[in-house]
């Protein structure tokens, strides 16, 4: 099993990151209106608070949701987004996204080959929860689809950054 020590800070920064990297995606790919950011936004905590208290969680997907619980994890964290991600406009913030994940899949591929798989299957989900965090197209909660066709087929290339094809759920 892999674990903190086995990554450089910049690695491991940017394995803190990677569930706010797979919603950010997600957004990106189908902004919708406040409360559908706000949902889609909180989708990658959720997902870290989850994988703190389920027993049967990868021990790096844990070893990732303990650490980011801390303030200096939380501060890593933030220092990852911000190096790739500051001054990042909308249009571009999809594929900049896509590219941190398909690096992160090679940071997990090269440093930890065990946990690789239910690392990118974790990110998969994260994805998945964001994407069916709020609706899109409708007006003021009401109508609309929970995971619209941009969010579909980005859930898609998320699952070929992490070199997961045929992966992904719609």
């Amino acid at each position: 099993m892999a674990t903190k020590s086995n990554f450089t800070s910049e690695e491991w920064g940017k394995l803190l990151a990677s569930p706010m990297v797979a919603g950010m995606a997600i957004t990106a790919a189908d902004p919708g209106g406040l409360w559908s950011l706000l949902k889609e936004g909180m989708a990658g905590g959720w997902a870290l608070l989850e994988a703190r208290q389920n027993t049967q969680a990868n021990q790096l997907v844990k070893a990732v949701a303990e650490d980011f619980s801390t303030d200096e994890g939380r501060t890593a964290a933030r220092a990852a987004v911000d190096a790739r991600f500051t001054g990042a406009k909308l249009e571009g913030l999809k594929d900049k996204a896509l590219a941190e994940l398909k690096s992160i899949s090679s940071i997990l591929d090269a440093k930890a080959p065990d946990d690789a798989a239910p690392f990118k299957a974790w990110l998969q989900n994260v994805a998945q929860k964001a994407a069916e965090a709020g609706k899109e197209g409708g007006f003021l909660g009401f109508g609309g689809v929970a995971v619209s066709e941009a969010e579909k087929a980005t859930l898609v290339e998320i699952s070929a950054a992490l070199s997961r094809p045929g992966t992904a759920s719609v």
